[in-house]
């Protein structure tokens, strides 16, 4: 290719550059990108062993048991 030639193709390049930018501004943003993926996987497993923690822990289970009685108690 001359030099010529490659002036000549830049245009047609902008323009189908252009239009490819065009369609994905048109288009907006649905899903989430890698790096979001990553963040809300991190989020969701610290909030699973907070979760965790929180059910496991004695305080809950001794509510949960005294509901469970009184639940059972009622019915009885």
């Amino acid at each position: 290719m001359d030099q010529q030639s490659q002036v000549e193709e830049r245009p047609g390049r902008r323009a189908a550059r252009a239009r490819r930018w065009a369609a994905a501004q048109a288009a907006g943003e649905e899903g989430m990108s890698t790096a979001e993926y990553a963040v809300g996987t991190v989020a969701a497993c610290a909030f699973a062993a907070v979760l965790y923690q929180v059910v496991t822990g004695g305080s809950v289970v001794a509510a949960l048991g005294e509901l469970v009685q009184t639940a059972l108690a009622t019915l009885a």
